[in-house]
């Protein structure tokens, strides 16, 4: 059964750093490149025009990945993963309905706020109702309506309240990964990096599962999961595409993702969160996400509260190239950052689970 991971993973990973460069040629021969803000860091003029929507090759690698692993390894494709790929590609459509009418129809806004909102809404509203259903032998579902941090925890807030709590996530999520992609490399890089670390919890979860009662390494803190290893499958191939992705999206990058790809990552990682029972954990996990989405928080409010700004340019990534730090050593740091925050987050998820001897 572990087999599937392995496969997924070198699958994904096979499948961008070949799929990229096609879809490279086929952006540049349409003339889809991407518009870059004048109030930017100068240097970044020079990226305008570059191809985007680059996220279509992660989103395919990795639904090519998780199905063809399945066949190889003879396993049926479980609820749990359809529902986060589901996710994942339904936010991939509404970023690049987006990237479709910024750049073809030379609209710089895109979509209009209220047709971007709806579609989230209606992908995220989908999701969280039916991750609610498909009850296994053992009456787990995909999804739970209790919170969680390395498992569930608490009193059960309801489905109508564990819908709106799904959303919010997913469209923090979604923002947060938007926002750390305006530099080369930065928000795949920090996604490999997330995506490896949830290839362990999925992987972890299989094997301390309580429907392993008799294998057990530590029978007081089982995992009520429905799917772990097939949760292990899906971040597997999707480590492995954004890994091959990188390589052509590293600076100097030859693509961008995208709101195509921002939003599929985003929403795909807080798919993962849910049905692992990680839901608060990931924001540990996806620290950078959440440092970035808070400094351009804290940049609004000081302006609208005081007429100043704390940061030069918000992202934050942009204010520390106004200050002189060039675009490679911004994304390398906060590469260092997420993986502090991963190892974090691995460290907090693993405590909980030895606690429990």
């Amino acid at each position: 059964m572990m087999k599937q991971v392995l496969f997924s993973g070198v699958i994904g990973l096979f499948l961008t750093l070949i799929g990229t460069p096609l879809l490279i040629k086929l952006l540049a021969r349409k003339g889809y490149g991407q518009y870059i803000r004048d109030d930017g860091p100068r240097e970044h003029a020079s990226k305008r025009g570059t191809p985007t929507m680059g996220g279509i090759a992660f989103i395919f690698a990795t639904v090519a990945a998780y199905f063809l692993s399945k066949l190889i390894t003879g396993y049926t494709p479980t609820y749990s993963g359809l529902l986060v790929l589901g996710l994942m590609v339904g936010m991939g459509m509404v970023g690049f309905l987006d990237d479709y009418i910024k750049i073809v129809k030379r609209r710089s806004l895109g979509l209009r706020a209220k047709a971007k909102m709806a579609g989230q809404l209606t992908v995220g509203i989908s999701f969280a109702v039916l991750a609610l259903q498909f009850a296994d032998a053992r009456g787990q579902t995909p999804a739970s309506t209790r919170l969680s941090f390395i498992t569930d925890f608490g009193w059960k807030i309801g489905p109508v309240l564990f819908v709106v709590w799904a959303l919010f996530m997913i469209l923090a999520m979604s923002n947060g990964v938007n926002l750390t992609d305006g530099l080369d490399g930065l928000a795949t890089g920090a996604s490999v990096l997330v995506f490896g670390a949830y290839t362990f919890i999925g992987v972890w979860q299989f094997q301390e599962s309580c429907a392993n009662g008799e294998t057990l390494t530590n029978p007081n803190a089982c995992y009520e999961v429905r799917d772990p290893l097939d949760l292990a499958v899906i971040a597997s191939a999707l480590m492995g595409a954004c890994l091959g992705f990188l390589w052509w999206n590293t600076s100097p990058a030859k693509i961008f993702m995208g709101d195509t790809g921002s939003l599929a990552l985003g929403g795909v990682l807080t798919g993962l969160a849910i049905c692992s029972r990680t839901e608060l954990l990931v924001a540990i996990m996806g620290g950078l996400f959440v440092l970035i989405t808070m400094s351009v928080v804290i940049q609004v409010g000081s302006f609208r509260m005081t007429g100043k700004r704390v940061f030069r340019m918000a992202p934050l990534q942009h204010h520390f190239e106004l200050k002189g730090w060039s675009e490679v050593l911004v994304v390398v740091r906060f590469w260092i950052i997420q993986g502090i925050c991963v190892i974090v987050g691995l460290g907090l998820f693993y405590a909980g689970w030895a606690a429990e001897k």
